[in-house]
């Protein structure tokens, strides 16, 4: 209910924006415009940007075979997502990594990571080259963890010192130069102290749990949305805030596209504007007509961050090029509801109020409290919806990188059909006598509505996703 009240909001506030506009677009800057860098250090400091030249080489050769890896074993796929009550199949094809047992909700869509190699788990990947890249992609997010906490800090120790004269970036600058200057931080700066405290939200920050990527050929695509509000052209992903991550988190994206590609190298013609061949990323101010956006472009090797509160009051979009590209999404996932160990914690903490008999082995529940029936319900509603139908609608993807997620999974299901089971005690306790007829009221109130809940969701996700909950056992219902 609160996510549609959300969805609401932004449609309203979207046009709103558009009827403002009328036939008119709003400007926009890219690194030829004079004003560009000024803009970009006035409106948009939190944004940092490094151009590929400044990672080693070693490590965009091993991220970029694993692209094309995973690309070859067919690992990347459109994702089902739902967007004002419609579902849709995403233009961009995509594959989660990450922690083991973690996973990232976009779109009322939960993607469950491909495990990276992680001490301490037993991670069979399907081939020696998938344990190769999810390899490679660990030692990138390790990498850009570090970038990341050297910008924070640079960030933090600017602003410390806002109140000084600083000097006015030279318009007529190197933009690769400019642009790794921007909220980083220099050799000499490297013993900047920073307090225990500080110190530890900087790593939580910038402590990448998933990284998500992407990947797009524009010219297989048979339509591209246009940008509505500055012109920008073709968009690979819409404006939007990334989703779910932790407060204030940091988000990386290290892009690589395929540059060289007969469209791209046919193209020449001269624009204003962001030139149409090249992949660019757009910013702007979030629902605001009178800053000017950016638009930056993307080539191969190159990342940027969104440090702070970015991420919240600015919105971003990815402009589609000519060639074929990939980028590896890095984010602080909030995984308070998103993991294994929550969803199991979860259920064992239903199951307390399930008993056996040691003579006759009956079932039967502990408690008919209201709050208990109800908690355990809702528990019950969250383990199908939010884990067992999302994993298994997606189909076995999954099992083209490695088979971590099934045996999980089947714990899962046993826990789910415990709890069918406690569903069923409640009908049968509150038809003895041993209730009251208030209490009895109370239970059956308190239970029917998060069963009509169940039998509602029951019947959405049948007509959209138009398949049965199929598990490791096979169908449970039509």
């Amino acid at each position: 209910m609160k996510r549609r009240a959300g969805e609401r909001e932004k449609e309203l506030k979207k046009k709103k924006l558009l009827e403002e506009l009328g036939e008119s677009r709003l400007p926009y800057m890219t690194p030829a415009d004079a004003d560009f860098h000024q803009l970009w250090k006035t409106k948009y400091s939190k944004l940092v940007f490094r151009k590929s030249d400044t990672v080693p080489e070693e490590l965009h050769q091993m991220v970029q075979e694993s692209f094309l890896t995973l690309r070859k074993h067919d690992c990347f796929f459109q994702d089902l997502v739902r967007i004002k009550g419609k579902d849709f199949f995403t233009p961009v094809s995509r594959i989660l990594i990450g922690n083991p047992g973690c996973t990232y909700k976009y779109l009322n869509t939960r993607l469950f990571t491909v495990p990276w190699p992680t001490e301490g788990y037993e991670i069979k990947y399907c081939s020696p080259q998938i344990h190769d890249a999810c390899k490679a992609l660990i030692k990138l997010n390790d990498y850009l963890h570090i970038e990341a906490v050297k910008a924070l800090q640079g960030q933090n120790l600017l602003e410390s010192k806002e109140t000084e004269d600083t000097p006015v970036i030279d318009r007529e600058q190197n933009f690769a130069t400019s642009l790794r200057e921007k909220g980083s931080v220099s050799q000499d700066q490297s013993s900047f102290c920073v307090p225990e405290d500080d110190f530890t939200s900087l790593n939580s920050r910038t402590s990448y749990n998933v990284t998500l990527l992407n990947y797009m050929d524009p010219l297989q695509m048979l339509y591209l949305k246009q940008e509505p509000y500055f012109g920008m052209g073709n968009m690979a992903v819409s404006w939007h805030h990334d989703e779910n991550l932790v407060e204030r988190s940091t988000v990386a994206v290290y892009s690589y596209s395929c540059e060289g590609s007969p469209a791209e190298e046919t193209y020449d013609q001269k624009l204003q504007g962001r030139d149409p061949a090249v992949w660019h990323v757009g910013l702007k101010v979030a629902w605001d007509i009178e800053t000017p956006g950016l638009a930056i472009p993307l080539h191969q090797g190159d990342f940027y961050l969104m440090l702070d509160d970015l991420n919240m009051t600015h919105q971003h979009c990815v402009l589609a090029g000519f060639s074929p590209r990939f980028s590896s999404t890095h984010r602080v996932a909030d995984c308070s509801r998103g993991t294994l160990e929550y969803i199991f914690g979860q259920c064992e903490l239903a199951l307390q109020n399930l008993q056996t008999d040691s003579n006759s082995g009956a079932l039967s529940l502990k408690s008919l409290e209201t709050a208990v029936v109800k908690q355990v319900e809702e528990i019950h509603n969250e383990v199908e919806f939010e884990w067992l139908r999302q994993f298994w609608f997606q189909g076995k993807r999954y099992l083209k990188c490695t088979d971590w997620w099934l045996k999980p999974m089947a714990k899962l299901e046993e826990y789910w059909r415990k709890m069918e089971t406690m569903s069923s005690l409640v009908l049968h306790e509150v038809r003895k006598k041993e209730q009251t007829e208030e209490q009895r009221n109370e239970t059956i109130s308190c239970f029917l509505l998060v069963l009509t809940e169940r039998q509602r969701l029951r019947k959405e996700w049948t007509a959209s996703h138009l398949t049965p909950f199929c598990t490791t056992e096979g169908s449970i219902w039509p």
